[in-house]
């Protein structure tokens, strides 16, 4: 397996911001990215407005090295979803672990890769329409580039096959292709193991296009037990095609799957299969990255219960945070803050509550949140958070949420704060969404 080098990250901390980004003190002059973490900042003190969206460098390092032990114990390489975070530093963090490749999901997040050096990158999508097939095959004119993408119909084969008689790529590097098997129901994908082998005939057949292998997305699957199934079909259909001489003699026949809730399945399920070449098992997985206290912590508990792989010491920790300002208590058991559906996802459940610090206080630093408090809901710009009897929840107050999915909280930021334990900013993580 050829690793991919490290990134230019000098390129990324050369780049300036200035007051007029979200997340910068409005008193900032223009700053390098590089130079933020000089700055002496500190979250919890008072010199980032609110809100603000943290990372918790540790916790985000440990859980990008729990998914690279993960993957290595049990036959797996990874190549992590860019689209959680479309964060160049992290991105070089994945790679650093041994990513295998950057997946993405569209043509402007594949070039986001390129520009900052990733070398190679899986579309785990359908290139469709001229401009976006074109800068596909433009992209391979480098030849240190490996470009991966789905189809799953004829009409996006032929798409792409006009776009490889158009740009007629160099014989060494041509677009790789992975046939995208899909279920009733869910998003793109063959419906059929019968038509996902047929159209895998037709790229094998096609210039300029290389078939890889299979592919399919689980993660909208009800149950592991339905997930098992479809992993079964990916990997039934990378043995017949193999069999037939579909694919290339040299190299590994890849085979991927992609969710963050069952990415225990894809192991066991692809690793229970044998076959008569060699087969690189792709994990697809991103939000594992910063991980959530909601929809992924649970899978990851069930995961943790009753896997059969093998599990590395730890195990993923929540890693994004957005915090908030009490900006009035006009009720007894209700505050509003200083934060909305601008700068949270709530696509997966409204941000829990979870940390409060009192600025100017005595406290040595933030303090979990007693029970009782809920955020009730959001606003574009504010959060209404049901307070307990009692409460001494006061205007200016701290409060620290824990979030579920990831992606949609990421894309709401173009710069989030890594800080310490103690929440001194050590770096600026900057996004191209």
């Amino acid at each position: 397996m050829a690793l991919i080098p490290r990134l230019d990250i000098a390129a990324l901390d050369a780049q300036t911001v200035d007051p007029l980004t979200k997340g910068l003190p409005f008193d900032a002059p223009a700053l390098r990215l590089g130079d933020i973490g000089a700055q002496g900042w500190n979250v919890l003190r008072g010199d980032v407005p609110m809100p603000a969206a943290v990372i918790r460098q540790a916790r985000v390092e440990a859980n990008s090295a729990w998914m690279a032990a993960f993957t290595e114990a049990n036959g797996l390489v990874i190549a992590p979803h860019g689209k959680t975070t479309m964060a160049p530093y992290l991105f070089d963090l994945q790679i650093a672990d041994g990513a295998w490749a950057i997946t993405v999901a569209t043509v402007q997040q594949m070039q986001v890769c390129r520009h900052f050096g990733v070398r190679r990158v899986l579309m785990a999508n359908q290139p469709i329409g001229r401009q976006a097939v074109d800068a596909c095959f433009a992209a391979l004119a480098d030849r240190e580039f490996e470009l991966y993408c789905l189809v799953d119909g004829e009409e996006g084969l032929r798409q792409l096959a006009e776009g490889a008689g158009r740009a007629q790529p160099p014989a060494d590097n041509p677009l790789r292709v992975l046939v995208e098997v899909g279920f009733p129901g869910g998003r793109t994908g063959a419906r059929t193991p019968e038509t996902a082998l047929a159209l895998a005939r037709k790229i094998a057949a096609t210039e300029g296009l290389a078939l890889a292998g299979f592919e399919c997305f689980e993660g909208l699957l009800p149950t592991p037990e339905a997930a098992d199934e479809l992993l079964d079909v990916v990997a039934d259909l990378a043995r017949q095609a193999i069999t037939e001489g579909l694919l290339p003699s040299s190299g590994s026949v890849i085979i991927s799957a992609g969710g963050s809730a069952f990415f225990d399945r894809v192991g066991e399920r692809f690793n229970a299969h044998d076959f008569p070449a060699p087969v690189l098992r792709v994990l697809r997985s991103g939000c594992y990255l910063t991980h959530d206290c909601m929809g992924y912590a649970a899978a990851f508990e069930r995961i943790c219960q009753q896997t059969r792989l093998t599990l590395p010491p730890g195990g993923l920790v929540p890693a994004l945070e957005v915090w908030a300002q009490v900006q009035s208590v006009p009720e007894a058991r209700r505050a509003l803050l200083s934060m909305g559906k601008r700068d949270v996802g709530f696509d997966a459940g409204l941000p829990i509550p979870q940390y409060w610090y009192r600025p100017g206080s005595a406290m040595e630093g933030p303090r979990p949140m007693p029970p009782g408090y809920k955020t009730a809901a959001l606003n574009d710009q504010h959060c209404h958070l049901e307070l307990p009897e009692g409460s001494d929840l006061q205007v200016g107050d701290l409060v620290g949420f824990g979030i579920g999915h990831p992606c949609t909280t990421f894309d709401r930021w173009s710069l989030l704060l890594a800080v310490d334990e103690d929440y001194n900013v050590l770096k600026a993580v900057k996004t191209f969404f």
